[in-house]
C-alpha cells in the first residue's frame, strides 16, 4: 500500500513544514482545519482534542520567524516542536525536554501514513459535516478513486 510522508524537517531552523504533497492531497480530501496534521495530533495526543493543539506554540514559531522567511517559507507553514507539549506530568516526565525534543524530531522525520489511513479520516471527517456545511466534499469517493489511480 501507497504511503505519503507528512513533514519536512528543516534543520536549518529546527523545524517543520507540510510535505507539499500530502498538502495537496489532505486538500483535495477536506483534510483541514485550521492546518492539515490536526488530526494526527489527536492520535499523537491520547486521541482526544488537546491534540489538535500539539503545534500551537507561537513563542518557538517568533524565534525562527525571521530566518523561514529568508528561506521563503511563511510563519503560519512552521511547525515547530515544544517538548513541553508532549508531557502530561501525572505520572513523569520520564525523559528531559531535550530527550523529548529529539525523539519527536525523530519520529515526525520519519512519519509516513498509509493512502488508506488518510482515505478513512477524510471519510470520517467528511461524514460529519451534512450537504449545507462548507467543507463537505460530495464527491468525495471519486477524488478517492482518482488519487488512488493517478496519486493526486
Amino acid at each position: 500500500m501507497k504511503k505519503v510522508k507528512i513533514f519536512n524537517y528543516l534543520p536549518e531552523i529546527d523545524s517543520f513544514v507540510i510535505d507539499p504533497l500530502y498538502k495537496e492531497i489532505s486538500g483535495r480530501l477536506g483534510l483541514r482545519e485550521w492546518n492539515e496534521v490536526v488530526w494526527i495530533g489527536r492520535y499523537f495526543c491520547m486521541d482526544n482534542d488537546f491534540g489538535e493543539h500539539w503545534f500551537d506554540n507561537w513563542e518557538e514559531r517568533d524565534k525562527v520567524e525571521s530566518k523561514a522567511r529568508t528561506l521563503g517559507i511563511e510563519y503560519d507553514d512552521l511547525f515547530v516542536i515544544d517538548p513541553s507539549r508532549f508531557k502530561d506530568s501525572r505520572d513523569g516526565p520520564c525523559h528531559t525536554d531535550l530527550e523529548r525534543k529529539n525523539f519527536w524530531t525523530d519520529v515526525l522525520m520519519s512519519l509516513e501514513l498509509n493512502m488508506e489511513t488518510i482515505f478513512s479520516e477524510a471519510r470520517k471527517y467528511n461524514s460529519e459535516r451534512d450537504l449545507k456545511d462548507d467543507g463537505y466534499i460530495e464527491n468525495l469517493e471519486l477524488i478517492i478513486e482518482e488519487i488512488r489511480s493517478n496519486g493526486v
